[in-house]
């Protein structure tokens, strides 16, 4: 037993450290954007389950890849906030909950949603380049996909998860998470699994991007100054 407390604390010290003091010090007022966001999650799962609603939370959040390219972007920010209908919204609340929560405390509101919509986004443009190659192209896709309503935050929690294993050196569950999705799309061929792996593409392009802004200067090959890179709220 002494042994795998040692490999959790290796694994998720630094990570819960940094949770635990965010909430100790701030308690909920840590995570205003969370809350904010299990809420609309909550509000447009019940405007879109009304009769006069649910053509509305379409209107504004739901992306299919047959739209034209303006009208997607402009309906993607509100679509990581529109929980399908087919999936128990339960799941997208606790996934809010938790993931965002845990991002907002350790990387700040605004960088989580810039994460968060940077994998939204490569997912919703993945789809269309994989409808525009064809079923038998590499990375392809069938033209039915087009039809797919895209929305919830299922691709920002993965990509806002890999981010944060990353920067708190929990490389393990970052593998997890990557397995984890490749056997989705191995067990189950759906533009939904798909998507999650190009967001956590985009998230590991972001993951080098703050690598390389953060190394010190003159950092030696044999990874000296190897602490986590200063991150500001």
């Amino acid at each position: 037993m002494s042994a795998l407390v040692r490999l959790a604390r290796a694994e998720w010290g630094p990570l819960y450290a940094a949770v635990r003091a965010g909430l100790v010090e701030r308690r909920l007022r840590a995570i205003p954007m969370t809350v904010a966001a299990v809420c609309l999650t909550a509000l447009t799962q019940y405007v879109q389950n009304q009769a006069w609603g649910y053509q509305f939370v379409q209107n504004i959040g739901a992306v299919r890849a047959e739209d034209p390219l303006w009208l997607a972007l402009l309906r993607t920010p509100l679509s990581l906030f529109v929980p399908a209908l087919d999936l128990p919204v339960w799941g997208a609340l606790a996934q809010i909950l938790l993931v965002f929560g845990i991002a907002e405390i350790c990387l700040g509101r605004w960088r989580t949603l810039v994460i968060a919509y940077v994998a939204t986004l490569a997912g919703t443009l993945y789809a269309r380049v994989g409808i525009a190659l064809g079923p038998h192209g590499f990375l392809g896709l069938p033209a039915s996909d087009s039809l797919v309503v895209d929305t919830g935050p299922s691709a920002a929690v993965v990509g806002l998860a890999v981010f944060l294993c990353w920067r708190y050196h929990a490389y393990v569950t970052a593998g997890v998470v990557v397995a984890a999705m490749v056997v989705e799309v191995l067990l189950k061929e759906n533009l939904a699994g798909r998507e999650h792996l190009a967001a956590i593409a985009a998230v590991l392009v972001l993951c080098a991007i703050s690598e390389l802004r953060h190394r010190p200067p003159g950092r030696d090959r044999t990874g000296s100054g190897s602490g986590l890179p200063p991150i500001q709220s």
